[in-house]
């Protein structure tokens, strides 16, 4: 069988989907800026930008590509937007590129929400008007432009997963709202809330978003397709129930929301249901392992408190 190849593979949801394409017996070819963690898993190291390095990973004559490389950061895309459009937009043209002229069978795309921008409340499904708030948003959305068009004029089956907010092991090196709140709590320090706390976003986590990979690789998608939880909570409320999960107060600073930020994200699952998408990992499930997952990667101020 050929290979998969995973591209963004070293990252926080790559490397969990790279260990679940593995366990299920599948060859992996990875490629990223940073060499996998395990040096087992073959591939290629450098800068997807370079077209020797796009074609490097090509090389491996994959069955299908999962393209998770990306700059992924919100407000980094509002200070550098051409930066955040080369790779998230240009590499994305490439990859699809070479897809369709390796005869590869499906793409499967990680993009994001915030594609839709702000909703004022309605949910969030493949229908969904695209209006993003920000440089990453937009490129997402332009990327997906170009996934549909190559499904439509090359029958490449390219699919777009719209994640809502992914956290989970492994997720250490990310400047994300959890992680963010674990390490204030660890450290006995408060974290920063922007503006009153209650904007909501739906919270995934990382094996369930992996699920809705897996899933669109195996039945051949084509178009978007929104996975998340349905289920929105507010930014006090995790605060809340993370205090509670791990033992440890938490303490709240009120700051100013940055440009960009969307005060509801909900989101309809329905499309993912009906293909057999179901998550399975509830929030206090979750934070609970993000909790123990982040213990070497954060400064414990005091680590007998996590007992």
């Amino acid at each position: 069988m050929a290979p998969v190849l995973v591209t963004g593979a070293s990252g926080f949801i790559g490397s969990a989907l790279v260990t679940a394409l593995r366990t299920a017996g599948r060859e992996v070819f990875v490629a990223d800026l940073q060499p996998f963690p395990d040096p087992t898993v073959p591939g290629v190291v450098g800068d997807l930008r370079d077209p020797a390095v796009v074609a490097a990973a090509l090389d491996c004559a994959p069955a299908a590509i999962f393209h998770l490389a990306a700059r992924t950061s919100v407000l980094q895309s509002v200070k550098d937007p051409q930066g955040v459009y080369e790779m998230n937009v240009d590499v994305t043209q490439r990859m699809l590129e070479g897809a369709r002229t390796a005869g590869v069978e499906s793409f499967v795309f990680a993009s994001t929400n915030a594609v839709a921008g702000e909703t004022a409340g309605a949910r969030i499904d493949e229908t969904t008007p695209l209006r993003p708030l920000t440089p990453y948003g937009a490129t997402k959305a332009a990327a997906e432009m170009l996934c549909t068009a190559y499904a439509a004029s090359y029958s490449v089956a390219a699919c777009s997963i719209r994640f809502t907010n992914v956290y989970g092991y492994g997720m250490g090196k990310k400047d994300t709202f959890v992680v963010r709140l674990m390490r204030a709590a660890a450290r006995r320090e408060p974290v920063n809330i922007y503006g009153d706390g209650l904007q909501e976003r739906d919270y995934l986590f990382v094996d369930d978003a992996v699920a809705g990979l897996l899933r669109a690789e195996a039945r051949g998608l084509t178009g978007p397709l929104t996975i998340g939880t349905g289920i929105s909570t507010s930014v006090l409320r995790v605060c809340d129930r993370a205090a509670a999960v791990i033992g440890l107060p938490i303490d709240m600073v009120h700051v100013d929301a940055p440009a960009g930020e969307m005060r509801t994200v909900r989101v309809d699952i329905s499309k993912a249901e009906s293909l057999g998408y179901a998550p399975t990992v509830g929030l206090d499930e979750g934070l609970a392992r993000t909790w123990a997952s982040l213990g070497p990667e954060i400064e414990i101020a005091d680590t007998a408190a996590r007992t």
